[in-house]
């Protein structure tokens, strides 16, 4: 399966989720940072996994910008994902994170979105991230690929769907 793993970082953090998500899903996947990733990336593959550090309660403005940009023929016929980083406070809950946000956005393009949008935690702004994230972050790569339900992932913490 060709697959393509899009994302933006501040800290690293999101960065190497990324890899190690495009590691979890083989050799046919392809990682690439939000500032270099092209509409003939998205359109020649059948997965498509978009992730951000959630800032402010959302995405960065190189995930929004990329999404939003995407011609809604480049939505066609693909299987869609979300991640996002984030870290724990009351703050965050009430904000939101920024994997949902990426899930609507696609969704509001027609885009079609076959895993729950998932969240992996940091220690802090900069991170790092927590023991185990990145194993949880190939196990949910590879659950996506075989097309397996991905909502009640150990160690996953529910995720609220916001309004954009």
């Amino acid at each position: 399966m060709k697959a393509l793993v899009i994302y933006d970082s501040m800290y690293g953090n999101t960065e190497e989720l990324a890899k190690e998500i495009g590691r979890a899903l083989g050799s046919g996947a392809k990682v690439v940072k939000a500032g270099f990733a092209r509409v003939e990336d998205v359109t020649s593959s059948h997965l498509v996994i978009i992730g951000s550090p959630t800032q402010g309660g959302r995405q960065t403005p190189g995930i929004k910008a990329f999404v939003d940009e995407l011609p809604v023929e480049a939505f066609k016929d693909k299987r869609f994902a979300a991640f996002d980083t984030r870290f724990k406070n009351v703050f965050a809950k009430i904000f939101g994170y920024a994997a949902p946000r990426i899930e609507s956005a696609i969704r509001d393009k027609g885009g079609n979105t076959t895993a729950q949008p998932q969240g992996f935690f940091v220690k802090g702004t900069k991170g790092p991230l927590l023991e185990g994230e990145l194993e949880r972050a190939a196990t949910w790569a590879k659950s996506i690929a075989a097309g397996l339900p991905t909502s009640q992932m150990p160690g996953d913490y529910e995720v609220k769907r916001k309004e954009k």
